[in-house]
């Protein structure tokens, strides 16, 4: 039986192939040739699509394009420059941070986010912070009258952006090969089409097709694209993987709806580090940056109660200071509930687990909430001590001094391990007024790749880091609990 299903056309006596279709999977961009309920790479169910494959172009009609406007000629690696590449500046100094320091000139960018998030909102002000020149805003969903009414209620003055309603690509390339912006923003990718692909709009072969075409215009014409992209209910970026690896970075917006803080995360950047993060606040007037994030989420912190720790989080170059809050009650139900709110949920299990092991606090009969204030989310193993400590504080109601930042991974045989960069979260601590860190033994001690605590002048003469700051070293879970619940009783 044949796998892939062929259109013939008979000319004269010879049969020759004239289209073939192939089934992908919308969910991951996985390809079949023939149809599967679920899909075998992502095991998602009924997301395989029947479609049809472009015929191959005419030998040299094919041909790539240079990175360096070459034409795609070869040449030696010992050659090719090494010159940094021009970068648009937008004023943001938080929006710049994550993109490695500005826009490159003839990168695809990709913005995901959920909707209501202030994705557009955000372009809109970058494009009018940029002055770099003219701005094509490309508008896929909105009209041109919202695109204005928006601006005007954010106070943007429209002199050098340009709004043009269209969805195909080709019209798009004309418009930009017209106009030759410093900067093109197309909102939202899934509404862009090629006449050329027999699919609808949002499609996979749709969209991977006219990322591609996009990729090869910012390309040829050294002109940055930044294309705006939604989120799926599960959190993941809709349309094929393909998308994300054509492009050059892909950033996230991410944030909660009943919270005004934003977080604009790089989740890949060719130019530039992955780890970085920038903050915004969403106001009545549009996007503000929150120049110091630890302050912010800080702010509204109730000192002397039970479940509430402080913990430092690096995120990128930038030590963060964030609350997390531990709830410990009596179940309500037959099953406890385990709920997590910006940590992770198999993390959070892993903490009861050595909490009931290794230092005697069981809560396999209670209901455990955790959450990071005012919508953060924490990745890094850096918080598992913080966490822990929420939860013993929680379960024996004795609080934790206001003072104290907990910095620490937590081990399965209740070992509290090191980690990086302790002189900077320290120094972010002590910044902010804190008067005690409980790091691991290991980090105080220098046994690591880190510097010594000791040796890197935190001292209490250190300028920059305060005075009387005091630094504790802990070997394990039941060390950590001695040390900051037992003379809070």
């Amino acid at each position: 039986m044949n796998e892939e299903r062929t259109i013939q056309t008979t000319v004269g006596k010879k049969r020759q192939p004239r289209q073939r279709f192939v089934h992908v999977c919308a969910a991951c961009g996985h390809t079949s040739a023939r149809w599967m309920g679920r899909c075998p790479a992502c095991e998602e169910w009924d997301t395989m699509v029947e479609e049809a494959v472009p015929s191959a172009r005419p030998n040299g009609s094919g041909r790539g394009y240079g990175t360096d406007g070459a034409g795609g000629r070869p040449e030696p690696l010992a050659e090719v420059s090494t010159s940094a590449a021009p970068r648009l500046v937008s004023g943001w100094s938080e929006f710049d941070r994550v993109l490695g320091g500005g826009i490159v000139g003839g990168s695809l960018v990709l913005v995901a986010g959920e909707p209501g998030m202030g994705k557009s909102t955000l372009m809109l002000m970058v494009a009018e912070r940029l002055q770099a020149g003219q701005v094509l805003y490309v508008a896929g969903e909105e009209s041109p009258r919202q695109i204005k009414m928006r601006a005007d209620r954010l106070g943007i003055s429209a002199r050098d952006i340009h709004v043009f309603a269209e969805t195909d690509v080709a019209r798009i390339a004309d418009a930009v090969t017209a106009t030759e912006p410093r900067l093109v923003i197309i909102d939202s990718i899934q509404t862009v089409h090629s006449s050329d692909v027999p699919a609808g709009p949002g499609s996979v072969i749709q969209i991977r097709s006219c990322a591609v075409a996009l990729q090869r215009l910012a390309k040829q014409m050294e002109v940055p694209v930044l294309l705006v992209g939604h989120v799926t209910k599960e959190g993941v970026i809709a349309g094929p993987k393909v998308l994300e690896h054509t492009v050059d970075a892909v950033v996230q917006f991410e944030g909660d709806r009943h919270h005004s803080f934003r977080v604009l995360r790089a989740v890949k950047n060719r130019f530039g580090s992955t780890n970085e993060i920038g903050v915004f606040e969403m106001s009545g007037v549009g996007l503000r940056e929150v120049e110091n994030p630890s302050a912010r989420f800080l702010a509204c912190r109730r000192a002397e109660v039970s479940g509430s720790v402080v913990i430092s989080a690096v995120e990128g170059t930038r030590p963060v200071l964030i609350e997390m809050q531990a709830l410990v009650s009596d179940r309500a139900y037959g099953t406890p509930q385990r709920t997590a709110t910006g940590f992770a949920m198999r993390r959070l299990q892993m903490l009861i687990a050595v909490l009931a092991r290794r230092a005697n606090v069981r809560l396999a009969d209670h209901d455990v909430f955790v959450n990071a204030v005012a919508g953060a989310r924490v990745d890094e193993p850096a918080a598992d001590a913080g966490v822990l400590l929420a939860l013993a504080s929680a379960a024996r109601d004795r609080p934790v001094a206001a003072d104290t930042v907990v910095i620490g991974e937590v081990g399965l045989a209740g070992e509290l391990r090191p980690v990086h960069r302790m002189e900077q979260r320290i120094a972010e601590a002590a910044r902010l007024g804190f008067r005690r860190v409980v790091i691991p033994s290991e980090n105080q001690e220098g046994d690591d790749q880190n510097k010594s605590v000791q040796s890197i002048g935190l001292q209490e003469d250190s300028p920059g880091c305060g005075s009387g700051i005091e630094v504790i070293g802990v070997a394990d879970v039941a060390e950590l609990l001695g040390t900051c619940l037992a003379d809070r009783q």
